[in-house]
């Protein structure tokens, strides 16, 4: 687990789900493909919903993660792909679900024009680090 800092001159996460710095310690760095909606199936999860699509995108780095023994709380920075201002409330309320405060990656989120797909309407890019205690080498 990383640890959270901020600066007395600069404003301040408040709150809001992320960090404004993360230390992590020593381990593996995890770098993962951006996540989209897509089951293991390449079936789109949620068409139309952006909450449901985010939680598919979250299910799936969860999955990622636990090839090398990671989990979601080893995430130190998270870049969110979007296509509608107005998503961004669900958006960081699934953040919420599976993302702890305590434990919060830095974020920056990005309104895009288009992702991959059409039907993509949120996309994922986590950096992981998986402390060296339970690391695990990914098999092919």
């Amino acid at each position: 687990m990383g640890r959270g800092f901020e600066a007395p001159n600069v404003w301040r996460a408040r709150g809001r789900g992320f960090q404004m710095g993360v230390v992590h310690p020593s381990g593996h760095v995890v770098h993962l493909t951006g996540q989209v909606a897509w089951d293991a199936e390449e079936r789109i999860v949620g068409k139309g919903d952006v909450t449901e699509q985010t939680r598919q995108c979250f299910r799936n780095i969860e999955a990622l993660l636990a090839q090398v023994g990671g989990r979601l709380e080893d995430i130190v920075s998270l870049t969110t792909w979007f296509l509608d201002r107005a998503d961004l409330p669900q958006i960081q309320a699934v953040r919420g679900e599976f993302l702890k405060p305590d434990t919060a990656p830095v974020s920056t989120s990005i309104m895009v024009v288009g992702l991959g797909h059409a039907d993509f309407l949120v996309e994922l890019t986590p950096i992981a680090v998986v402390p060296e205690t339970r690391f695990r080498s990914p098999s092919p």
